[in-house]
């Protein structure tokens, strides 16, 4: 808050007046005008805080990364301009049906004639070379498949001793195939169920019976099966030229002894066009960025500072515009320059969207880009043109902070109008982090690093399998099978005929 020099009450009192006055009462007065300056320093300070404190309450999903379920009830949200379109498929789109199955691999095929002519009742006969097809799927009664081993024990006629046979290498251990414990990791990694909900869709769909104990060893054995195949998928994501990165809590537990500070665990996803991956860690720090994304060339990120490393970045202009959105709900001269901020990243996305719509040639939009550039670095500059002092929490100080720290590294913003192979947000990353977050919120994290490592490997087996469009069911039962016989797991990187 910016205030001038306080004017004395006693100025305009003649200096005769002062002369005349008794010392014990000048003192009076010189102490109660101290103490009235020191009131309303104390009163600046306070508006300061009270600024401070109702931007923090004003934090929601528009000016921060919260999201938005965390907003307070009345919180308006940005919500795209109304098209004016009817609701339902427009004019001209193609439209999407149900994809009949084969004749020749229905179970079963009736033909259904009619009698007589429908207008004068003349009795019909023929086929129709093409009839309407009708299909009704129906998903049949599941019964799991058994197969019983019994091991006999024979009693040595010599010496008495007994023998019980062995089974063969190839019979689980654990009682339940390939397929069975793939479709309990299922149940766990992709729909995002419980231990105890697992047992139940169990019971319930498959009228198998399993212990909850049993749930947690065949999702650690899955967890093992794809380690090799997710270990590699991290390695082909660090050699990527462009990578998407971001971060997330994730609560790790001490059950297993590795946590006792009690440290909050952070979920790293790096994403790349054919292959994700995910990596838990008890930092947030620059150590655990770069043991995911390796000597990464390219990472489109926020401006959290674990990326300070990387030399190339893109920072995701969805971030930077929160911060405009942030500067401009202050007051005074932080909200004049906080509305042309927004201004501009507007004009900014109307000529990139005309770019990816094919109405706007690239050269144009570097033109229109280079102007709009100039615009917001003379934005920033006003705002870091100001000098607060030493602990100023003033609104003016909280903008000129922001725009000191843009400046610095305002070429990291521009980075997606010179190199069409770089988006302008990390939106890659955070739709990939999505399902984390949902999983966190209904497991509460993990309580150890290996249920930690599960989450981990789980996340970068489905979430790569479904860029392929790879059946994740159909992976995990290979996946299991292999490692079972000690044969080299299933690869999640794409093949050449899929790049194709």
């Amino acid at each position: 808050m910016e205030n001038g020099p306080t004017k004395s009450p006693f100025a305009e009192i003649p200096d005769e007046d002062w002369a005349r006055t008794p010392q014990t009462v000048v003192r009076a007065f010189e102490n109660l005008l101290q103490h009235l300056h020191q009131l309303e320093d104390r009163i600046c300070k306070l508006e300061e805080e009270n600024q401070y404190l109702r931007e923090q309450l004003a934090r929601n999903s528009n000016n921060t990364s919260l999201p938005p379920s965390t907003d307070k009830p009345g919180v308006a949200r940005n919500r795209p301009i109304p098209s004016h379109k009817q609701r339902g498929g427009q004019a001209g789109h193609k439209g999407h049906k149900r994809e009949l199955i084969p004749t020749d691999q229905c179970q079963k095929v009736v033909d259904h004639f009619p009698k007589a002519c429908r207008q004068c009742g003349t009795e019909l006969s023929g086929k129709d070379p093409h009839p309407i097809r009708h299909q009704v799927v129906e998903v049949p009664e599941i019964t799991p498949y058994v197969a019983e081993h019994r091991r006999h024990r024979l009693q040595c006629s010599s010496c008495g001793r007994s023998t019980c046979a062995s089974l063969p290498e190839d019979i689980p251990h654990s009682g339940y195939g390939p397929r069975a414990v793939a479709v309990v990791n299922l149940l766990c990694g992709v729909f995002r169920t419980s231990e105890r909900m697992a047992q139940l869709a169990m019971r319930d769909i498959f009228q198998v019976n399993i212990s909850l104990g049993c749930i947690d060893a065949l999702r650690q054995e899955a967890s093992q099966a794809v380690a090799e195949s997710v270990e590699e998928a991290r390695e082909f994501v660090q050699q990527q030229d462009v990578i998407y990165a971001d971060e997330t809590g994730f609560p790790q537990g001490n059950s297993d002894g590795h946590n006792p500070e009690g440290r909050k665990g952070w979920l790293w996803v790096a994403v790349t066009s054919w292959v994700v991956a995910f990596r838990i860690s008890l930092s947030r720090g620059m150590d655990s960025a770069k043991s995911l994304l390796g000597d990464a060339a390219t990472v489109v990120c926020d401006r959290w500072n674990a990326y300070n490393w990387v030399r190339v970045r893109q920072f995701c202009w969805a971030h930077l515009k929160r911060e405009f959105q942030k500067i401009a709900e202050r007051s005074g001269a932080s909200k004049e320059i906080g509305e042309e901020l927004l201004k501009e990243e507007r004009k900014l996305f109307e000529y990139y969207n005309r770019v990816r719509d094919g109405t706007l040639k690239r050269s144009s939009f570097i033109n229109y880009a280079g102007k709009i550039r100039q615009r917001i670095r003379e934005l920033l500059q006003q705002g870091a043109d100001y000098t607060p002092e030493r602990g100023d929490q003033s609104e003016r100080a909280r903008t000129f902070r922001t725009c000191r720290d843009l400046l610095k590294v305002e070429r990291h913003m521009w980075l997606f109008v010179r190199r069409e192979d770089v988006e302008p947000t990390n939106n890659f990353a955070e739709q990939s982090v999505r399902h984390a977050v949902i999983w966190r919120k209904t497991s509460m994290g993990s309580q150890s690093v290996k249920g930690s490592e599960y989450v981990a490997r789980m996340m970068t087996v489905v979430m790569t399998l479904r860029k392929q469009k790879r059946n994740v069911l159909e992976f995990m039962t290979q996946a299991i099978d292999n490692a079972r016989n000690n044969i080299e797991t299933p690869s999640l990187l794409p093949d050449a005929t899929f790049h194709q």
